[in-house]
């Protein structure tokens, strides 16, 4: 009866962490509007980051180098959210939507 708690599982941080992957790619697959593709791809930063932290904790001799790294992730996907918040208001200054099937304009 010496059961472990589920927080010191590491398969459910994985699970979670794989879920949040296929949320996010599902996500960036079937959104039609920017917004829609740019939250699908902070879930995709934020199973990363919580694969991190689960290896960090159950695998890394020291804690510091998981959550270090934790908050150069967090301020890439900051530094990702301004610039394509940018890009968005630009592109629905010029063509009045953010749509993706409506910017056929951009095609190369």
């Amino acid at each position: 009866m010496n059961e472990t708690p589920l927080y010191d599982r590491p398969e459910i941080y994985f699970a979670a962490a794989a879920f949040l992957l296929a949320v996010g790619i599902f996500g960036l697959i079937r959104r039609r509007t920017l917004i829609g593709m740019l939250i699908s791809g902070e879930l995709i930063f934020s199973a990363a980051t919580l694969n991190v932290m689960a290896f960090n904790r159950f695998r890394a001799p020291d804690p510091a180098v998981g959550q270090i790294f934790v908050l150069f992730i967090m301020g890439l996907a900051a530094a990702e959210v301004g610039i394509a918040l940018s890009i968005i208001i630009a592109v629905y200054r010029n063509y009045r939507s953010v749509k993706t099937k409506e910017l056929s304009e951009l095609n190369g």
